[in-house]
């Protein structure tokens, strides 16, 4: 993303990282809403302290990206832009024009980043440490075609 000044436009990299954003929304609301009514089974052969990092883990990813692309929303309506989902339906405004919340929605969204990044990575250590350590399931548990969906449809 680059710098938003004073001065900046809405077109071009600011356009599409605002389109990109309200598309991850639409599709984390999508996938949070199968996990809750598709809760994935934990592996029997998990530690006690393994099922909570994992949860606290996956929990924290979701929330963390909805609330990025919640606060970032907020973000370009207070400066008086709109938000373009798929870059074809525009998004009602979250946040007034000028509001001062919406600023702040802004600062947030970019300390989060950070925090996000830092939950990816304790993810992906942890896909690691089960493939290289563990040398159990988990890993490819998470590849395409290898979950309840596709056993049971013959996937």
């Amino acid at each position: 993303m680059p710098h938003i000044g004073r001065k900046t436009l809405d077109e071009g990299w600011v356009a599409w990282h605002f389109s990109v954003g309200a598309s991850i929304l639409f599709f984390i609301v999508l996938r949070l809403l199968w996990r809750l009514f598709h809760p994935v089974p934990l592996l029997p052969t998990m530690a006690g302290w393994e099922r909570i990092a994992s949860g606290i883990t996956h929990w924290a990813l979701y929330i963390l990206v909805l609330a990025m692309t919640l606060l970032g929303w907020a973000a370009a309506n207070a400066r008086g832009w709109n938000v373009h989902l798929f870059g074809i339906v525009t998004l009602p405004a979250i946040a007034p024009n000028g509001s001062h919340w919406g600023h702040e929605a802004g600062d947030i969204h970019n300390i989060l980043v950070y925090v996000l990044l830092g939950f990816i990575v304790l993810h992906v250590a942890a896909a690691l440490y089960h493939y290289f350590v563990k040398h159990d399931e988990v890993v490819g548990r998470m590849l395409p075609g290898s979950g309840e969906f596709s056993r049971s449809s013959g996937l």
